[in-house]
């Protein structure tokens, strides 16, 4: 039987998924373009943006890289909601 994981919406990991998420929508890529720009396999990309996995500062750096962004820009989200 799967681990069932309780999680806050108020989680960092969920807030830093929706705001990639968002972020990339924004650019107009896909999942897979970004992960093979960034060289994160796309099931953990996929797992990044739903909150499920609790990304390294290197591979933030790595995103940021691959969407032509500034890393501070993937970790603005609404900090009131933490």
């Amino acid at each position: 039987m799967a681990k069932q994981i309780n999680v806050s919406k108020k989680d960092p990991r969920l807030l830093f998924g929706s705001n990639l998420a968002k972020l990339r929508k924004e650019i107009g890529i896909s999942q897979e373009q970004l992960a093979l720009e960034s060289g994160i396999a796309r099931s953990y990309l996929g797992g990044v943006e739903r909150g499920q996995r609790n990304i390294a500062i290197i591979n933030i750096c790595k995103l940021a890289e691959a969407l032509k962004l500034d890393p501070s820009e993937l970790l603005k989200f609404n900090s009131d909601k933490l």
